[in-house]
């Protein structure tokens, strides 16, 4: 976590075991671009206080390069590794490449697939048009998996929720310049608004500032941790 915001922190700890006293989730990107052992997850479990919770991001070997075709074997083996976490294992986020069109036929088999492993829910950040037709919204919500809500958002569809609605899933990379931007206080107090609103009838609310390159990130989810 960035140095300036050390005296928001505890002193003591790992620095997971520090941030899990400031803040109540995390995601987990290190998992897309390499596997972590189960004991590793669940070492990260017993870290953290009974309410923090984790999302962990999709191996790419499933998502970009198998594009979600004839990849049992590596669902098998991310689920083994992931359900080291138990009851602290909150989302499963599968984010897809720009130019993985919807395919009907793959996406159905493979949410099957994943549902008949586990029964974690699922956020989908798709980042190709095809995927926000709007009859794929119910498709979605049908399966249980919840489309990720984007800032900036790159399609036309992406700043909105859609798909399953008990779980809404917000992820927040930094605007105008991506990665880097400071989201303001009217941006967070409208944020705040919409988590309110979505709790208040039952989903589980999720948001996720990705603006890390300047160091931003954390400084919003600290804000709007205070303020929620």
């Amino acid at each position: 976590m960035p140095a300036r915001y050390a005296a928001d922190v505890p002193k003591e700890g790992s620095q997971l075991e520090r941030y899990a006293r400031a803040l109540n989730a995390v995601e987990i990107n290190s998992s897309f671009y390499r596997p972590h052992q189960r004991v590793t997850y669940e070492r990260w479990a017993k870290s953290t206080p009974d309410v923090f919770r984790f999302s962990v991001k999709m191996p790419q070997s499933i998502t970009h390069f198998a594009r979600l075709k004839n990849c049992d074997a590596m669902l098998d083996r991310f689920v083994g590794e992931v359900t080291g976490l138990g009851e602290k294992l909150g989302v499963l986020l599968v984010q897809l490449p720009p130019k993985l069109a919807f395919d009907e036929q793959v996406a159905d088999k493979f949410f099957k697939e994943l549902h008949a492993l586990i029964a974690t829910p699922v956020a989908l950040e798709p980042r190709n048009a095809s995927w926000f037709a709007p009859e794929l919204s119910d498709w979605l919500a049908k399966r249980h998996v919840a489309r990720v809500i984007a800032d900036p958002a790159k399609i036309d569809g992406g700043a909105e929720p859609g798909g399953w609605e008990g779980l809404v899933y917000y992820r927040w990379h930094g605007s105008p310049k991506i990665y880097y931007s400071k989201y303001d206080e009217a941006a967070l107090a409208s944020l705040r608004r919409r988590l309110d609103k979505s709790r208040t009838r039952g989903a589980e609310a999720w948001c996720i500032f990705d603006n890390t390159a300047s160091g931003a990130a954390f400084g919003n989810a600290l804000t709007l941790s205070e303020k929620a």
